[in-house]
């Protein structure tokens, strides 16, 4: 029991007891407080260089711009580039202009081509080909861009003899079109049996005046489908023969641009 005279007061007790009893927690303060000291002065820079840090600061930009340098790699493309969207055009021979040839008993050129044209689109379309059907001289065949261009159109409905009998295909000479003339000519002869009448094909079908009105670089064809006189019963009676073997043509050549394949004409097949 203390006495009056003991050399602790009354009022130091309760500060004594704080402390002996939080005795850890303050040491860890206290050490705490120090080593962020120490860090702070140790990680200060020197009065000089904190003036230049500053001066840098306000005028903008620092003297030394912060540099890494990383090497050079070249691109590569993993994926392949997707081929660019099918589509093709259909001339419907004298479509539009002019009656074509005309038989006897009224049966018109144009009539024919028309009858197998829209039967080419019609299957192209369930193949997921764009399609276009073309006038003969339709306007959108100025600069027409697409995978390709395919004229229907039929020979004369006069008897002329009787090898006038037969088919035939000419490219265009501004844009190589073999592959295309090759494709719809083997799938034409082989779904008819008709013989390629090569010997007949004219300056005005080399010279087709589509093949100058389409944007360069599109493939081009003209095909006369039969003539009128002695292939007339095919040309009227089997019009999805005729449409299926060009269609068939077509989607030979368009399978061909899609893999990016080249090849050269068969033996027999025309230029």
């Amino acid at each position: 029991m203390q006495t009056p005279f003991s050399d602790d007061s009354y009022e130091d007790r309760p500060l004594r007891r704080f402390i002996g009893r939080n005795l850890a927690l303050l040491a860890f303060l206290a050490l705490s407080t120090a080593g962020m000291l120490a860090a702070y002065f140790y990680f200060s820079p020197s009065s000089g260089v904190a003036e230049v840090v500053a001066a840098g600061s306000l005028e903008g930009a620092l003297t030394a711009p912060f540099v890494k340098p990383v090497p050079a790699k070249p691109v590569t493309q993993r994926l392949a580039q997707s081929p660019a969207p099918v589509r093709f055009g259909v001339i419907s021979g004298h479509k539009g202009n002019d009656s074509g040839s005309v038989c006897e008993d009224g049966l018109t050129e144009a009539q024919v081509n028309e009858d197998i044209a829209v039967r080419v689109i019609a299957q192209l379309q369930t193949h997921g080909i764009a399609t276009d059907l073309l006038d003969e001289f339709d306007p959108r065949l100025a600069n027409y861009a697409a995978t390709g261009l395919v004229s229907i159109h039929a020979d004369s409905c006069d008897y002329i003899n009787d090898q006038a009998t037969g088919f035939k295909v000419a490219g265009s000479g501004l844009t190589d079109s073999s592959q295309l003339s090759i494709c719809v000519e083997g799938a034409y002869r082989q779904a008819t049996q008709m013989n390629y009448h090569a010997h007949t094909i004219t300056h005005d079908m080399l010279d087709y005046h589509a093949f100058r009105e389409i944007a360069p670089g599109v493939p081009g064809i003209i095909i006369e489908v039969g003539f009128l006189n002695l292939d007339r019963q095919i040309l009227t009676t089997q019009p999805d023969l005729l449409a299926g073997a060009i269609a068939d043509g077509i989607l030979c050549y368009v399978d061909q641009v899609r893999v990016g394949v080249r090849y050269a004409p068969s033996a027999g097949a025309a230029p």
